[in-house]
Parts: structure tokens; C-alpha cells; sequence
């Protein structure tokens, strides 16, 4: 069982010895990504640190009042069990680790945008307030900041919890908890009562309620928090006095030891003894503090590349907060669009170099200075490019649950950002087939993992053909890009290699709505719902219902091996597939036009509608798929062309 937050390295505040005084290393960042401290590799900075000690109470004080963070700290991400487990250690007399401070001098800070620790937190809220340096002392937390807003939720605040499968809409769903502690909860005896609690080691009676729970033989609850009321000796026994008198008479003297004890170690935890141990940093050097940052984080929980990127950003751009720009523009293209999107800060700031022709290569060394006025410069139009994109590919129904590559949307953006096209959304000749030339690359980009794996030279070769291409042109390069990334093994086409590879897509998978697509002309599936729907219902395909038909097992095995292939879906609007609902598909079809057999490549063959003939079903209509998709490799401007001059019935049956 793991002991609470087990540490394997020293702590200053807590040697018995002083520190050599030619020490030249930093303890790096506590990593509670498994609810448990790991300290990472020491890492040399070439200079002696001259580490200070101070009690939670004084630190505390000094939150959101002088103690801020930087645009280069992450959001908070602690769950409520991990501020029970740092309290737990700090009151088993646990050494944290070491805290990480810049102070700024007063000339320095309007330089830097400061932030506020988050006091009452709310699961899922993301973003610290702007805090304004006018007339502070400003010293920016570089490493601790999760530490320090557990303690400050602790003791002063609150974390505020969505019940689980709760919408997040329902304001009833969310419970506002404090921190209490149950001062008869003996911290020598495992209870045996929790065993999520045990395996986290916590023995102390620490616990989130969002009402203050009532007291009984065994337990006396305290809101942690009334701790910080005890400013003097005089009022600490004051406040123990008043606890002790309200144990029950049934309470007895090892009860009474218990908690006063409980609270003793408490007192001492937040007023008396100087757990919290810090250095701080006072060169103003921006590009030295990240390098200390870097290395003082790299044995921790990771940041991600952006956020490290987003304060040089915000360091460099005037008059705007590119932090709050990007973070306020992510959420946009997610959630105030009309489909849904899952992308991410990252792919935000990736895009600013490939919009912007700078290197593609999303590392820390392309975000020059230079390189930075430029996207500043830019960055309206990469707004706007990028938006037009994710409006077009969810005209396509590609969203959050069938994205699966974020950067094939890099040329895409790339393209309409060079010719300012806008999302394509017309009805001229040039806006139709090239939101329908665009539709065919991407899905086949996705369905064949273009960009999969390490993509930036792909990324790059797709940039190069676009600039070529628009040399000549306006039209998106279709062909151009099929055959140049083809020459670098990203086949984009089908052909007899790949083509089985997408009949073989099955209902579920996350490729099957847009391998779907590419049965149908249009490509304007994200305007109106539209499901996945079994041409032969699967409720027809069921065991039992085959069972009851006396059929053999080997084509009761082969009918429901067939029912879920792509050779059995097709695509209707959403009032379509529920009127169809499990109709038969040789009564249902005639209710509908008599085109609608050619729309969706289902074959004219009546014999093959009944349920017995599900397998030959498949393979007969598959056959037609695979016609269409070898023929999707023409640029489909000209694949257009030729479906009118020869019929484009016989065009799409391959004839």
C-alpha cells in the first residue's frame, strides 16, 4: 500500500543538516499525476539557491495579494482526493517539495500578465482571472501552483463538483463542497472504510461535504478552514475549548485525546511550523526564468507545448492578451459553431506557423521574435481562415466524433487562408467544386491515415503543392495533392490496395459516417441530421429472429457477420431512417422515388432484399462501392464532367 505522498528526495525545511553550500541543483516539480509525490531528476542550474521557509497561514496571506501566476502556468487540474492527500501529508509532517518564485520588480510589471489563483473552483472552468499588478508587490508562482490553490481551496475556499452523468447544463447537478475534518478519526488506525482513501494512504478524517455533516459518537467535524480564525494561542484554546465541551458525555477520554490531538497537529500544520519552503528568483531575464521553469517541471505533471509558448506570446504582442485570445478562441471553434468540435490550443498555434509560412515544425525555437510580429500580424486572418475551415468540414458531418486528424485540416485552412474563399458555402461553380474537390481529399486523407503519425513533412509537402498550384490558379489542387503526397507514400486515392480497407469499415467505427459519404454526391451532410442506417433492418438480422426461420447455422453466422458492413448503410435524414424504422426494405422502398435505388448504390435486384440473401446483399452492393471509389481518384470537377456526358447513373454503376 502506498504511504501518502511518499517523498524521495529532501526537502530544505526539513533536514536535520543544513544544505552543502556549493549546492547547484533544483529539486524538480512533485508529480501527483498518481495521486502520490515522485520527484523527477535533479536538474543542475549552474548557481547556489538560497531556499526560504514560511508557515501555510503566512503563505496563504500572500495569495492573490502579492503571490500571482504567470500566462505560463496551465490551468488547475487537481480532483478533490488529491487536496485531501496533501493535507494528509502536511499534517503526518510530510515534506512537499520546494516552491518555485520570480519576483518582478516594479518597473517590470506591466510586462507580464499576471493571473489569480482560483479561491472557489468549479470542475471543468478552465481559466484564471485577469489580475491587475497597479500597486502590488507581484512575485509569479513558477512552480506549485497546484500545491498552493489546493491549500488556499482548502482553507479559504471551496471546489464545486458536477454529479457524475449529470448534464452540465443542470444547475441541480453541481454540490459546492468545503473541506472538513473529523477530529475523532484516529490517524494511527487504518479504518478499513474506504478503500480508494486507503490506497492513497490518507488516515486522517479528511473529507469534501457540501453541507457540514452532523456529529455522532464517533465523529466531530470541523470546517478545516476555522483553523485560520486562531491568529494567537488565546484564540486556538478558545476554539478547543468550544469543540472539546460539544463531544457528547458519552465521549470518552481517549476520544477527547483523539481530538485534541487531531487539532493540535493542525494548528501547528497551518500556524507554527514552516512547511512550506521556497526560493525565489530575481533576475528579470524572461528567457532564463522559462529555462528554470522548464527544468523545474520537466519530473512533474507535463504542460503541454502551448502553454509554455502562449506566455512568450502574451510576452510579445501589444495591446492584446493572446493567452485569453487563443484560450476564448479555441472554445469558439468547439462549442459556438453550429457542429461540435474537439480541438485544441496546440493545433491553434500549430496553424499560426503553417498560415503564417513560417516552419511548420511546432517547437519552441520557430517562435522567434520575429516570427511572433508576423502571426501577431496575421493572427486576424488566421482567425478567419481557420473558422471558414471548421465551418466547411462540418458541412461535411466531420466533427468531433469522426475527426480523427486535426492537422489534415492544416492545407484546407492553408488553402482558403491564400485565396480568401471563405467556407465555401455558395452556389457559384467555383465555390461548389471546390468544396467538393476539398470533401474528396479529406475524406480520403482520413480514411487512408494521411496524416498520421509524424505529419509535419507532410504538412509541409501539401503547403509547397497549394503555393505551386495557386501560382496558376484558384482552384484547390486536388490532383496535385493526390499525386505528390503519393510520391511520399500517403495515398490519398483508392485503388485495389486500400479500397478493401474502407468496405471493411463496420457500423460504429469512427471512419464509418464518412466513409459513407463518398457513396453520395453531395457533401452537405453537417446542415441537416442525417444517420447511419441498415438497408436490411438488424432487427431482422437478429439470432433469434434468423432461429425462428429455421436457417442454417453457417448463414445465420454469415448473415450476422454481413448485417454491420458498410455494404449494408446508408445515410437518411434523421425523420427518414426513423419512419423506416424496421420495415422490411422491399416494402419500404416503395415509398420512395425511383431514383433513390441509383442515389445509394443499392443494387436493383429484389431477391437480394429478403434477409436470407443478406451476405450475397453486401457483396453485390460493395462491388458497386468499389466502382465508385476507384473513380474517385479523378479530380472531381472532371469526374463531374464525365457522369454527364455518359449518364451518371452508368457513370456511378461503373458501366
Amino acid at each position: 500500500m502506498k504511504r501518502a505522498l511518499p517523498i524521495c528526495a529532501p526537502n530544505p525545511s526539513h533536514n536535520s543538516k543544513p544544505w552543502p553550500k556549493n549546492l547547484s541543483w533544483l529539486l524538480s516539480y512533485v508529480d501527483h499525476q498518481n495521486d502520490c509525490v515522485k520527484l523527477g531528476p535533479l536538474k543542475p542550474l549552474g548557481e547556489q539557491l538560497s531556499y526560504i521557509s514560511s508557515n501555510v497561514a503566512g503563505v496563504l496571506d500572500r495569495i492573490n495579494r502579492s503571490y500571482f501566476l504567470p500566462a505560463i502556468q496551465r490551468p488547475f487540474v487537481w480532483q478533490p482526493d488529491q487536496i485531501v492527500a496533501l493535507f494528509d501529508s502536511l499534517l503526518k509532517g510530510y515534506p512537499i517539495s520546494s516552491f518555485l518564485l520570480w519576483e518582478i520588480k516594479p518597473e517590470r510589471r506591466t510586462d507580464w500578465e499576471i493571473y489569480k489563483f482560483i479561491e472557489n473552483f468549479r470542475f471543468g472552468d478552465t481559466h484564471n482571472e485577469l489580475a491587475e499588478p497597479d500597486g502590488r508587490d507581484v512575485v509569479l508562482v513558477l512552480d506549485g501552483q497546484q500545491r498552493l490553490t489546493s491549500l488556499l481551496i482548502g482553507l479559504r475556499g471551496s471546489f464545486t463538483v458536477r454529479a457524475k452523468y449529470a448534464r452540465r447544463t443542470n444547475p441541480d447537478a453541481w454540490s459546492r463542497q468545503r473541506l472538513y475534518m473529523n477530529l475523532l478519526k484516529d490517524p494511527t488506525i487504518e479504518s478499513g472504510d474506504d478503500n480508494d482513501r486507503e490506497d492513497l494512504g490518507v488516515t486522517y478524517g479528511l473529507r469534501f461535504f457540501e453541507e457540514e455533516p452532523k456529529n455522532n459518537t464517533d465523529q466531530l467535524w470541523m470546517k478545516v478552514g476555522n483553523i485560520l480564525d486562531c491568529t494567537s494561542d488565546n484564540a486556538f484554546d478558545n476554539l478547543k475549548d468550544t469543540l472539546i465541551d460539544s463531544l457528547p458525555d458519552t465521549a470518552t477520554k481517549g476520544q477527547q485525546r483523539i481530538a485534541e490531538k487531531n487539532l493540535d497537529r493542525l494548528y501547528r500544520t497551518v500556524w507554527k511550523d514552516e512547511v512550506i519552503s521556497y526560493y525565489t528568483e530575481k533576475d528579470q531575464s524572461y528567457d532564463r526564468v522559462l529555462d528554470i521553469f522548464i527544468r523545474a517541471n520537466d519530473g512533474g505533471t507535463k504542460l503541454s507545448k502551448s502553454d509554455l509558448l502562449l506566455s512568450m506570446i502574451t510576452s510579445k504582442w501589444d495591446g492584446i492578451s493572446a493567452r485569453q485570445e487563443i484560450f476564448d478562441f479555441v472554445d469558439f471553434i468547439n462549442s459556438g459553431l453550429e457542429g461540435k468540435n474537439d480541438l485544441d490550443k496546440d493545433f491553434v498555434m500549430k496553424s499560426c506557423l503553417v498560415l503564417s509560412d513560417l516552419d511548420q515544425r511546432y517547437k519552441v525555437s520557430n517562435f522567434t521574435n520575429a516570427n511572433l510580429k508576423l502571426i501577431e500580424r496575421n493572427w486576424k486572418g488566421i482567425k478567419t481562415s481557420l473558422e471558414a475551415t471548421l465551418r466547411l468540414v462540418n458541412r461535411f458531418g466531420i466533427d468531433r466524433e469522426n475527426l480523427t486528424s486535426a492537422n489534415a485540416l492544416l492545407p484546407i485552412a492553408y488553402y482558403l487562408h491564400r485565396t480568401e474563399s471563405g467556407s465555401l458555402d455558395g452556389s457559384t461553380p467555383f465555390e461548389s467544386s471546390n468544396a467538393m474537390r476539398i470533401h474528396r481529399w479529406l475524406i480520403g486523407s482520413l480514411l487512408n491515415g494521411v496524416f498520421g503519425g509524424s505529419s509535419d513533412q507532410t504538412i509541409g509537402t501539401s503547403r509547397t503543392i497549394i503555393q505551386e498550384s495557386l501560382a496558376n490558379g484558384r482552384d484547390f489542387p486536388y490532383r496535385p495533392l493526390v499525386d505528390g503526397l503519393a510520391r511520399r507514400g500517403r495515398l490519398v486515392s483508392f485503388d485495389d490496395n486500400n479500397v478493401d480497407g474502407v468496405l471493411d469499415t463496420n457500423y460504429g467505427q469512427r471512419g464509418c459516417f464518412m466513409a459513407l459519404s463518398l457513396i453520395y454526391d453531395t457533401n452537405n451532410w453537417g446542415s441537416v441530421k442525417h444517420h447511419m442506417d441498415h438497408i436490411i433492418p438488424r432487427s431482422l438480422a437478429d439470432r433469434k429472429a434468423l432461429m425462428a426461420r429455421n436457417l442454417p447455422e453457417a448463414l445465420i453466422k454469415n448473415i450476422l457477420e454481413s448485417v454491420n458492413r458498410l455494404g449494408n448503410l446508408q445515410l437518411l435524414l434523421g425523420r427518414e431512417n426513423l419512419e423506416k424504422s424496421n420495415i422490411p426494405f422491399a416494402q419500404w422502398i416503395q415509398t420512395r422515388d425511383s431514383d433513390f435505388l441509383e442515389r445509394h448504390l443499392i443494387p436493383n435486384e429484389p431477391a437480394l432484399w429478403e434477409v436470407e440473401a443478406l451476405p450475397n446483399f453486401v457483396k453485390a452492393r460493395e462491388q458497386l462501392i468499389r466502382r465508385r471509389l476507384r473513380r474517385l481518384s479523378l479530380d472531381p470537377y472532371v469526374q463531374e464532367n464525365l457522369a454527364q456526358g455518359m449518364g451518371k447513373v452508368d457513370y456511378a454503376l461503373g458501366k
